[in-house]
């Protein structure tokens, strides 16, 4: 990667946050280079700068006008090697640092994609478009604070072919650790990072894993943890109802035919809590529930779960189903917390149609981590300090 020219290069400056430098040395000045903390600052200047596609020419063009410095931005991202876990821990630390986090938020993030090259690509069918997709399908967390949601991890789902495949492995530059796991592994990986880098060591999960199979998995390793959680099941997830006076049914039923049984708590109406702060009354079925035994062993037998969902009239759409470890809540702030979720959709319309998320150029494995670190750095500058969080200003520099 050159760093010999000398070029003009249109700098942030900020309203009322920190310089663009400063953040930028702040989440990258672990890179053992100064042309890769130079590349970095480059890049992510360049995804808050840049409108419509966020291509390496673009992005380049949009803060320096050196002809080379694309070609350098590029190899930045795609094959300089350096790690992306360090940036994703300090950009954690800035937000807890400036805004108080309600929860964490995990959700999958669907990222269709043209070919059949970049890392992970497959064909799935997506339940909401109903319809088959080339897609990349990534897991990322999201912190949730009074405002807005601001990613911080993220971690890329390896379909079969991708993980057995020594020739696509070998295009993708995965290392060998990297395997193909179930999108439950990813869901714990993400939280037990957090959780080794979090200053808020109590913060619940929210999530919705309705088309997820293996909830079983998640929820017990998730209670084994100590995480309280509020998370959207399948419908036909197996569970065991609590019996009369403690005495457990040993037969399994799905969740949706537990909430319709007399097995159930008759609906009844609770108070719940908007995100925008606003309260409503909701009509609620709750029960107490056991996981399967294999799901997590003997020492996981007795636990007990507490599943919900929103009553609605026959002949109504059902609503969704969620589960929750939280068993001497009120009903009320176990919906407040589900209704969490649905913020992360707008952060992640805002990565997409504003940040480049889906502009990934390259196609390995190194190089989608690198992209989607910058985008959710710049995510965070442009949340944390406001759109005007900086205005271009000429000045003279080297890049």
């Amino acid at each position: 990667m050159s760093a010999n020219h000398t070029a003009t290069i249109r700098t942030l400056v900020p309203h009322g946050g920190p310089s663009i430098d400063a953040y930028a040395e702040s989440l990258f000045g672990h890179l053992p280079r100064s042309d890769q903390r130079r590349w970095a600052r480059v890049y992510l200047e360049g995804l808050l700068t840049t409108s419509g596609k966020k291509s390496v020419r673009r992005l380049a063009a949009a803060v320096t006008e050196s002809s080379t410095a694309s070609q350098s931005l590029q190899q930045f991202i795609n094959v300089s090697p350096w790690e992306w876990d360090p940036a994703r821990t300090e950009l954690a630390r800035w937000t807890e640092h400036h805004r108080p986090v309600q929860a964490w938020i995990l959700g999958i993030t669907i990222l269709p994609k043209r070919g059949d090259r970049s890392v992970g690509v497959h064909r799935r069918f997506i339940p909401h478009s109903g319809r088959m997709v080339n897609c990349q399908v990534a897991m990322g967390l999201f912190l949730l604070t009074e405002s807005a949601s601001v990613p911080v991890d993220w971690q890329l789902f390896l379909p079969d072919q991708w993980a057995e495949d020594a020739r696509l492995r070998k295009l993708a530059h995965l290392p060998d650790a990297v395997q193909g796991r179930p999108l439950w592994s990813h869901v714990l990986d993400l939280v037990d990072s957090q959780a080794a880098r979090t200053t808020q060591p109590h913060v619940p999960v929210v999530a919705d894993f309705s088309g997820c199979p293996d909830i079983h998995r998640l929820a017990t390793e998730l209670t084994r943890r100590g995480r309280d959680f509020v998370m959207a099941v399948p419908p036909s997830a197996l569970v065991r109802p609590s019996g009369p006076l403690g005495q457990q049914n040993r037969g399994l039923v799905t969740a949706r035919e537990y909430l319709g049984s007399h097995q159930a708590q008759r609906p009844r109406t609770v108070i719940a809590a908007l995100p925008d702060g606003r309260q409503r009354h909701v009509r609620v079925v709750s029960g107490l529930v056991q996981m399967p035994s294999s799901a997590g062993g003997a020492s996981a037998r007795h636990r007990m779960y507490r599943l919900f969902t929103q009553w609605r009239p026959e002949g109504e759409r059902p609503a969704r189903l969620w589960l929750s470890n939280i068993t001497d809540g009120s009903i009320g702030e176990l919906l407040s917390l589900a209704a969490l979720e649905c913020a992360a959709g707008p952060t992640r319309d805002s990565l997409v149609s504003r940040f480049g998320l889906l502009d990934f150029e390259g196609r390995s494995f190194p190089g989608w981590h690198h992209h989607v670190t910058l985008v959710s750095a710049a995510h965070a500058y442009h949340t944390l300090f406001g759109p005007d969080a900086g205005l271009p200003e000429t000045v003279g520099g080297t890049a």
